[in-house]
C-alpha cells in the first residue's frame, strides 16, 4: 500500500520524465509516493479482476499498473486501467484511462487514495472503481460531479461506452465469479453469447451426427477458439488431446481453465 503522503499545496520538484519504469514511485503534483507490494488477497483479487475486464469484447487495451504520466509532474499508476493503454515503452502521456480500478485493503492509506482519485478523474478517468476487499466487500463508484455510490455483491457495475458487458460486483474479488464472467466474455468475441449458445450449435449438429457428437464437437470448437483468443497455441500433441477427447466434462473444465490460464500448462492439467 502506498505510504501517507501529506496533502502538499505547492508543486514539488519531481518531473514524470525523471522516474524511470520499475522505480516504486508516483508522482502527485511533483511530490513521490512511495508504492509498496500488494498483499496476498489483494494480488489475487487484482489478477481475477483484470483478466475479466481485459476479456469484455468491447475492450481494446488495457493494463495493469501502467504509468499515466496525466501532467508533467503527475504519474500514476491505477492497479487496472481500461483504455489509452499503448503498446509502447514508456509511460502513457496525457490521457487518463476512460475506466480505473483501485483495490483497498487492509492497512489503506485512505489520503493517499482520495488524491489518487482526485489527479486520476482530473485527468481524464471517467469511472473509478474501488474495490473495498475489507468485510463487507463492496465496490465504490467514483464518477465526475456526481455523488459516491457504493454496490454490493449480488448488484451489477456498467461502464457504458467502455464496457459492453455489466460487471458482477463479486467477480471483482471471487475467483469462481470472475471466470464465469471471463467466459462469457471470450465467447462471445467470437461469436457466441454464452456457453449455452455453444451448446445448441452442438445440439444443431447433433441432428445430423448424433447429439452426442455434435456437442462434443463444439465444445472442441469452442476450446481451441478461446484459446486462440488468449494467445495460447496449442501443440500438436495437445491438439490430438482435444481432437480425440470424448469426455464433455474434461472439455468442459478445459475450456473454463482455458478462459483464465497463463499458460497451457495451466489448462491442461
Amino acid at each position: 500500500m502506498p505510504k501517507t503522503v501529506p496533502a502538499f499545496q505547492a508543486p514539488g520538484p519531481f518531473r514524470a520524465d525523471q522516474i524511470r519504469p520499475g522505480d516504486p514511485y508516483e508522482l502527485s503534483n511533483g511530490h513521490p509516493i512511495h508504492c509498496m507490494p500488494t498483499g496476498g488477497r489483494g494480488s489475487r483479487a487484482n489478477l481475477v479482476g483484470a483478466a475479466l475486464i481485459d476479456s469484455d469484447p468491447a475492450v481494446e487495451s488495457a493494463g495493469v499498473d501502467t504509468g499515466f504520466a496525466l501532467t508533467p509532474n503527475t504519474l500514476r499508476a491505477p492497479d487496472v486501467a481500461v483504455g489509452n493503454v499503448t503498446d509502447a515503452p514508456g509511460w502513457v502521456k496525457g490521457q487518463a484511462p476512460p475506466l480505473a480500478v483501485e483495490y483497498a485493503d487492509s492497512g489503506q492509506d485512505e489520503a493517499e487514495l482520495r488524491a489518487r482519485i482526485a489527479d486520476l478523474l482530473a485527468g481524464g478517468t471517467r469511472v473509478l472503481w474501488v474495490v473495498r476487499l475489507v468485510c463487507p466487500p463492496r465496490v465504490e463508484i467514483h464518477t465526475p460531479g456526481l455523488p459516491l455510490r457504493v454496490c454490493r455483491p449480488g448488484e451489477l457495475l456498467e461502464a457504458p461506452g467502455i464496457l459492453r458487458n455489466p460487471v458482477p460486483v463479486a467477480a471483482l474479488f471471487d475467483r469462481t465469479a470472475a471466470h464465469e464472467a471471463t467466459l462469457r466474455n471470450l465467447l462471445q468475441r467470437k461469436g457466441y453469447g454464452d456457453l449455452d449458445a455453444v451448446r445448441e450449435e452442438g445440439q444443431v449438429q447433433g441432428r445430423e451426427e448424433g447429439q452426442t457428437q455434435g456437442a462434443l464437437i463444439a465444445l472442441r470448437e469452442a476450446l481451441l477458439l478461446v484459446l486462440a483468443q488468449r494467445g495460447l497455441d496449442p501443440d500438436p500433441a495437445r491438439r490430438a488431446a482435444v481432437a480425440d477427447c470424448t469426455d464433455p466434462e474434461r472439455l468442459r473444465r478445459w475450456l473454463g481453465q482455458a478462459a483464465v490460464a497463463a499458460s497451457l500448462s495451466e489448462v491442461f492439467v
